[in-house]
């Protein structure tokens, strides 16, 4: 039990200061640039922050993708895979609820849900784009993941929380434009539940692309992996 109150306390605290943050500077990729470096950053620091505080618990996973990416690659089992995204999904929601009464309170509108982004005032990104956009930049997160935490890595396993929570910085960077940057299923339920609207009418493209992406990235890895070809 205590790995999956670890995964609902991680991921409550990602989705409280990441979309947190989002919140607090007003997130805007096309007309303030600055905003969307704040809200990278915010990401893959609480990641990074969080990987130190629980990683010798649960492994730190905090989001469905990787642990779906995980179960794929033989790591663990179905069972602990599925308790661990149900406690994702409860701490994401948790987390949402007290950005909402924090950001409500204080008369700021938005929980930081994930949507397809504006092109311009009449054009939003396609549904096709937002996929795969999820799918892709989900695959890259998760083969990092994978990667970084694998038994060749030897030493470099230490740094893994860090090379994680830079990677999801990056993937920010690159998918904030479509996406708002979901790459994880329990990041964007909750948030999406409390602001509703098209977030909410949108959420399947942020279960499905990201869970599409974390299969890709196991199969990749069991393709390329070293221990493997050892074997």
């Amino acid at each position: 039990m205590k790995k999956y109150l670890a995964e609902m306390v991680g991921t409550m605290v990602l989705v409280l200061m990441g979309c947190g943050v989002a919140v607090s500077v007003g997130c805007n990729p096309v007309a303030d640039q600055a905003s969307v470096i704040a809200t990278a950053l915010a990401f893959g620091l609480s990641v990074v922050a969080m990987a130190y505080t629980i990683g010798g618990i649960s492994g730190c996973h905090i989001n469905p993708a990787i642990t779906f990416g995980v179960a794929l690659s033989g790591r663990m089992s179905w069972k602990e895979a599925c308790s661990y995204m149900i406690s994702q999904v409860i701490g994401g929601v948790i987390g949402a609820a007290v950005l909402y009464l924090i950001t409500s309170s204080a008369g700021l509108v938005g929980t930081g849900a994930n949507d397809l982004q504006a092109i311009n005032e009449a054009q939003t990104i396609s549904v096709l784009g937002g996929l795969l956009a999820e799918i892709f930049f989900t695959c890259v997160f998760v083969l990092v993941v994978l990667g970084a935490t694998a038994k060749t890595n030897g030493a470099t396993n230490n740094f893994a929380g860090l090379a994680i929570g830079l990677t999801l910085v990056l993937v920010h960077l690159a998918c904030i434009r479509y996406t708002g940057t979901s790459v994880n299923p329990a990041r964007s339920i909750g948030p999406a539940l409390f602001q509703g609207g098209t977030a909410l009418t949108n959420l399947w493209i942020f279960i499905v692309g990201p869970l599409v992406g974390g299969a890709l990235a196991a199969l990749i890895w069991k393709i390329i992996d070293p221990e493997k070809a050892e074997k």
